[in-house]
């Protein structure tokens, strides 16, 4: 499966919108971890390892940011910039996020517990692995 982006329900109102994410509803996996990205300064990358098993939903709550991902064959970029959208990442792609705007702060779902040695962060390994 590829990465997609996905669409979350969004519900207007004048006091503020409201939008939600539900398990295996708008997330093809089951919830095992939760973290955030913020106060990134200015410049700085994330990320910059693949996974060989956990795979990510990745939300732009506030701000925006670009996140980079490689299959081994090509690599895509998606800005991210609104908090209806969630960037699904399965496993096996190398993701780096980047062009972190001011205040900017990046929800991850993710379907593993942390693992150090889910982690592959030799991009020359991972680039031979999809050889």
């Amino acid at each position: 499966m590829s990465f997609r982006l996905i669409d979350l329900p969004k519900i207007p109102d004048e006091r503020g919108n409201l939008s939600f994410i539900q398990e295996h509803s708008h997330v093809p996996f089951e919830i095992k971890r939760a973290y955030w990205i913020y106060d990134v300064p200015g410049g700085e990358t994330r990320g910059g390892h693949s996974y060989y098993t956990n795979q990510e939903l990745i939300v732009a709550l506030s701000g925006s940011f670009d996140v980079i991902l490689d299959d081994g064959q090509s690599t895509h970029k998606v800005s991210l910039n609104r908090s209806y959208y969630g960037l699904y990442v399965p496993s096996g792609m190398w993701r780096h996020m980047e062009n972190f705007s001011t205040n900017s702060l990046a929800l991850v779902l993710a379907s593993t517990e942390f693992n150090a040695s889910d982690y592959e962060r030799d991009y020359e390994k991972f680039k031979q692995s999809k050889q």
